[in-house]
């Protein structure tokens, strides 16, 4: 179906549950992205907390550096980017798995790169009456250690009720099957959430299991296809859509940007993991 129109858009993103729009992102607008986010980790001090960020074990790996991020820009390493003993395997600037979680309010290129008219139109089109950018994150898939991201619901992290969220996902580079591109099952989102991600309330985080009814595996022939995007293409992901990357054991990194939107008509719970301080509320465009 082409996407040339927003009936058009719209029909296919509630028959899918994503939407791959090409050269949504110039190549100056990429480049600017990959250098901007390149000055961030050099001033990055690895001192200032070595965190590590991973799908596989969120429970564990989620600290305070972690949990006090919604509001702030900071850098999360790769789990394979440590030896034994505590040192780095390869350099810094190889060494980050994300930064996150506030980089559109907080420094000015990705702030303008997210607030783009056209996305507010695109949010528009397909439902979204008063959004909210809500979170965002730089994700560098690194060569050879990019962690693996496991199947999962963006509503799952950042739950509305009603559920709400949509994610805008930027290739910065080209995302192929060997550098770990994302995977989709186009339609199911419309299986329900299946978890939620949340504080727990004496501290520390925990999941809840809302449908114990696994994902099927992920294979060609369980109805999953491969996302493939070339730099500058926008994927547009439903918040209960399951979608997945494998790891990059490439040695080409798999740079991108992806920004999060709730709808301010939403309620958003006190208990969902991200929050923003009432000195520094979510905004919109």
């Amino acid at each position: 179906m082409p996407l040339d129109t927003a009936s058009h858009r719209r029909a296919a993103f509630d028959r899918d549950g994503f939407l791959v729009i090409e050269d949504f992102a110039s190549p100056a607008d990429c480049a600017a992205l990959i250098r901007r986010a390149g000055d961030i980790v050099a001033g990055f001090d690895p001192a200032e907390a070595a965190s590590v960020f991973s799908t596989v074990n969120q429970e564990k790996t989620s600290d305070d550096w972690f949990l006090t991020s919604g509001d702030q820009v900071r850098c999360f390493f790769e789990e394979g980017a440590f030896a034994p003993d505590g040192s780095l395997r390869q350099p810094l600037d190889l060494s980050i798995n994300k930064i996150g979680h506030a980089l559109h309010d907080r420094d000015p290129a990705f702030d303008r790169f997210s607030r783009d008219p056209r996305l507010a139109d695109l949010l528009a089109d397909l439902g979204m009456a008063r959004p909210l950018l809500m979170q965002s994150m730089y994700i560098f898939k690194q060569p050879r250690i990019g962690g693996e991201v496991v199947c999962h619901q963006d509503a799952t992290f950042l739950y509305s009720d009603p559920p709400t969220v949509i994610g805008l996902w930027f290739a910065l580079q080209d995302a192929t099957v060997d550098n770990g591109c994302m995977w989709a099952l186009p339609g199911g989102h419309r299986a329900g959430l299946k978890s939620r991600f949340v504080r727990r309330p004496g501290g520390g985080v925990r999941m809840d299991v809302l449908d114990p009814t696994p994902w099927p595996p992920v294979s060609p022939e369980n109805g999953y296809v491969p996302l493939e995007a070339k730099a500058g293409t926008l994927i547009v992901l439903h918040g209960l859509l399951p979608h997945l990357s494998g790891p990059n054991t490439s040695d080409r990194s798999r740079h991108a940007y992806a920004v999060h939107c709730v709808d301010a008509a939403a309620s958003y719970p006190a208990d969902n993991w991200l929050q923003r301080p009432p000195s520094f509320p979510a905004r919109g465009f």
